[in-house]
């Protein structure tokens, strides 16, 4: 009986997109930047004109769109508990790495771990696998409010994105840290962003050079949305982008080399097949069932 074949003990390949997998990325994509957005085209006299009160909303909607996510990836490549197992272990050790830098200047060390793992994990698993670390997160450190769905889904795509880059079947070695950490730390500045935008909208009545005004043209409140953000979070999201960069560089190659170990292991993606005997004789071996794991 044979279990692996050569290609397979070598190498790990991270979960591919298949159609079920991009429909559900992309309806919770939109799902999710219209959640974002919808505040900037409100009319001044809205009855609401923030996320004060969409934020239970949005995150009743999300959780089945995750599940939608995870079970379409599932539903593409036939994989069993051991990826969902993976993916439980990873969002905790990430939640329990939040707490140890928040609140000091933007050091948060679960963003390398993100990178990481999305980079062996593949997109689809790597939405899902930062959206449950950012709730995990939440629960951890208190941190429950309008804002958790909107981290959800902005560390959901902060993961994503480093599934989808380049050369994940065979960039490997430096220029692959090279490649993770150049991401790591736009995407850090690019989650800082987003998340500046769900909270800027609830933070009217500042300095009329930065404040949201409901109703406003959309270029003139961009505008000052970006001198919000130069006033406020700058320095807080390069804390975050050069503590990611720095811990890729000096412990990513352990890591990737452990989660891709982990990822062989479990053999995500391995079809089952069954063999008869070969030989110009099946009579002398009518009973024997050769089983092989072919990679897709």
């Amino acid at each position: 009986m044979s279990t692996t074949t050569p290609s397979t003990a070598r190498t790990s390949r991270p979960v591919r997109l298949g159609p079920r997998s991009v429909a559900a990325l992309a309806l919770v994509s939109l799902v999710g930047v219209l959640a974002f957005c919808w505040p900037l085209f409100a009319d001044a006299d809205s009855a609401v004109t923030s996320h004060a009160g969409d934020a239970p909303w949005l995150f009743a909607a999300l959780l089945p769109l995750l599940v939608a996510v995870v079970v379409a990836t599932i539903a593409d490549h036939g994989m069993d508990a051991k990826a969902v197992a993976m993916l439980g272990v990873l969002a905790a050790v990430g939640a329990a790495l939040r707490p140890l830098g928040a609140g000091t200047a933007g050091l948060e060390p679960m963003f390398f771990l993100m990178v990481l793992s999305g980079r062996v994990l593949g997109p689809g698993f790597g939405f899902v696998l930062g959206s449950v670390t950012m709730f995990a997160s939440a629960l951890l450190t208190g941190g429950v409010g309008p804002w958790m769905p909107f981290q959800m889904l902005s560390m959901g795509w902060f993961t994503m994105g480093a599934g989808l880059l380049p050369g994940p079947d065979h960039l490997r070695g430096r220029a692959e840290l090279l490649m993770l950490s150049a991401y790591g730390f736009v995407a850090a500045f690019a989650y800082g962003t987003v998340m500046n935008l769900q909270g800027w909208v609830l933070l009217q009545g500042l300095s009329g050079g930065i404040s949201f005004e409901p109703g406003a043209p959309l270029h003139e409140n961009l505008v000052r949305f970006l001198a919000y953000v130069l006033a406020t979070s700058l320095g807080w999201d390069l804390g975050r982008a050069a503590l990611t960069v720095v811990l890729t560089l000096t412990v990513g190659g352990t890591l990737l080399r452990a989660l891709r170990r982990a990822t062989r292991r479990a053999n995500f993606e391995a079809q089952v097949t069954f063999e008869g005997p070969e030989g110009p004789s099946p009579s002398e071996a009518p009973h024997r069932t050769y089983v092989t794991y072919e990679p897709k």
